[in-house]
């Protein structure tokens, strides 16, 4: 669905894909982001789901600048007492529920989830894993045997055993969990699926289904938490808690996260029998740590996810009134456009990024384009993206 891009990454870097966008970035502020030649582009996917309070927060700069001066780097993970790491805990656990009061801060969403999965069988000594169709928690190889695209899988095989998948939002499927199950791990609003959120009902079944076979709930909020589905946290609009919840993307404002939250006795699960029963080296990078407490420090002074509702609406009714779409789905600022086609797609984020705005695809949903932009948009950038957006979608032949 992708053009191939002749521009490639430095011979010495390797490469993801032979079609990258290959933006040659010199500047970023706000929802701009500016190339070599002085070209603005207006960033409506925040670097996938990175970028929630804008680049170069000078909140956040600020706070790294700082712990930068103090120290960097000292020790592995959980040797020292280091301010930055209590402070990032202090803040997040400030806005979580009671039994999830404990973090463990490693370098990246899918670390997280791999430290979900073995704390999980930890919990219950089970072995047995369920995820979801169309689930996606990362590419690492415990992260990629609990998501679902087979294409992005199969030359890795054989991936984790004892892993099985139930239909996102099928309550009859919940019968599979059964007492054998350790866990079941799944996005609260699937992303790379295409933004599918699931039903109250089926939520409340989920977590009943889990607590009566003892099997531990994870939650993946990598993508919709920390505001960008229009709360704090995905799950708070389902009413129910997860066992275990993982975070990362935009929780370090721009620097590199994961987190892995659950309650202080199941984390003391990792001390000892085997003790360093998960580790990290660079896990609670302090500059990092100094930027999550940073970051949701900002959030909770400017009120941030409060007017995130509002905006989503804005851009719902402006874009999803078009002949083009054929759907729109979103929660928050968190939404996926559905055309007739792949190609549609491809020519929709082909006109949008010459007229200076970044939209993107989805690897498990080809005939949705992406929009997820900073929280911290403001109304008149919002309707410069939308007409440009509408424009890309009356260009359509």
């Amino acid at each position: 669905m992708v053009k191939e891009n002749s521009v490639l990454l430095d011979h010495h870097l390797a490469q993801t894909t032979m079609f990258p966008f290959a933006l040659e970035i010199v500047h970023a502020s706000g929802v701009w982001i500016t190339d070599r030649s002085g070209k603005k582009y207006m960033d409506l996917i925040s670097g996938v789901g990175v970028s929630n309070l804008g680049h170069g927060n000078t909140y956040i700069n600020d706070a790294i600048k700082a712990q930068v001066d103090r120290f960097m780097h000292v020790m592995v993970y959980g040797e020292y007492l280091q301010q930055s790491q209590i402070d990032a805990a202090r803040e997040l656990t400030s806005l979580l529920p009671d039994s999830l009061d404990c973090c463990y801060f490693v370098n990246s969403g899918t670390e997280a989830n791999e430290a979900a999965l073995k704390l999980a069988k930890r919990i219950t000594g089970r072995t047995q894993m369920i995820s979801c169709v169309g689930a996606y928690h990362g590419n690492t190889h415990g992260s990629m045997s609990v998501s679902w695209n087979e294409s992005k899988k199969a030359a890795f095989r054989p991936l984790l055993p004892g892993v099985s998948f139930i239909r996102f939002n099928v309550m009859e499927d919940l019968a599979l969990i059964t007492s054998d199950i350790a866990c079941v791990m799944m996005e609260t609003i699937q992303g790379d699926a295409g933004i599918r959120i699931p039903d109250q009902d089926y939520m409340l079944a989920l977590r009943k289904r889990c607590d009566e076979t003892g099997t531990q709930l994870i939650f993946d909020e990598i993508q919709c938490g920390l505001g960008r589905a229009g709360s704090n946290f995905a799950f708070e609009q389902f009413n129910i808690i997860p066992d275990i919840l993982t975070l990362g993307k935009a929780l370090g404002g721009g620097m590199p996260v994961g987190c892995l939250v659950s309650s202080k006795d199941k984390m003391k699960l990792f001390t000892a029998n085997p003790m360093l029963g998960h580790i990290s080296t660079f896990a609670g990078h302090p500059v990092v740590c100094a930027a999550v407490a940073a970051n949701i420090q900002f959030m909770k002074l400017n009120h941030v996810v409060a007017d995130v509702h509002r905006k989503g609406k804005i851009f719902a009714s402006k874009i999803g009134a078009h002949p083009k779409v054929k759907d729109i789905r979103h929660r928050g600022l968190f939404f996926a456009i559905d055309l007739s086609s792949a190609e549609e797609v491809q020519q929709v984020v082909d006109y949008c990024m010459s007229k200076g705005v970044i939209t993107f695809w989805f690897l498990s949903c080809p005939d949705s384009f992406r929009i997820a932009p900073p929280l911290t948009i403001s109304e008149d950038e919002i309707d410069l993206a939308c007409n440009i957006i509408l424009e890309g979608l009356s260009a359509l032949s």
